[in-house]
């Protein structure tokens, strides 16, 4: 496998009630690239993950929210479940760490329920995205462009529907964090590790 993430610092924001596909498969794609994975959650201990509506794992949390420091990583996991996602954007510890990985261009991945997250940055204004069906409106009341695909990359923001975009997800989600920082101002990109 080529490591062509050697040396990345992923951070993986979740709380209890995440979906586990959505942080176990891009995890998996993640190390197998060669980058370093933390799962940041404002417990302690371990965070429950979800198969649909049923108990999952249990995963232990690597890093308090409390302690994190989004300087400290080079790009940001947000698995979605529909619960997750809902306590998280009203954490404003959980939203200042989301926002600082937008403020500073670095690369995002969300997927299905993940992006409600982002809302609460007010980052996401003009930006393309897709999400589970449900949060369209969400998403285009808070100014971004919503469409129904399987992956939508906007400027090393990376946005899936749902777990069967998983394939398409990780792809760019590599692709997109291996790329590093990106700006926005008008339609440039740099790209940067750190």
């Amino acid at each position: 496998m080529d490591k062509k993430l050697d040396g990345l610092r992923v951070a993986i924001l979740v709380t209890g009630g995440f979906e586990q596909i959505e942080l176990v498969e891009p995890r998996k794609a993640l190390t197998e690239a060669g980058a370093k994975t933390t799962i940041v959650s404002p417990g302690t201990g371990e965070v429950q993950g979800m198969n649909h509506d049923k108990a999952g794992d249990k995963f232990p949390v690597e890093m308090a929210l409390d302690h994190a420091k989004a300087d400290d990583y080079d790009a940001l996991l947000l698995p979605g479940g529909v619960v997750n996602p809902d306590r998280l954007r009203i954490m404003p510890k959980a939203v200042a760490f989301v926002k600082n990985f937008l403020e500073a261009g670095k690369p995002i991945a969300a997927i299905c329920h993940g992006p409600w997250t982002l809302i609460e940055t007010g980052g996401l204004r003009g930006r393309k995205v897709t999400s589970w069906p449900s949060l369209k409106t969400d998403l285009v009341n808070a100014g971004a462009k919503w469409s129904d695909e399987p992956v939508v990359v906007d400027a090393g923001l990376v946005t899936s529907r749902k777990p069967d975009d998983l394939p398409a997800f990780n792809a760019k989600m590599l692709e997109e964090f291996a790329e590093g920082r990106h700006a926005r101002a008008g339609g440039t990109r740099r790209h940067s590790r750190r």
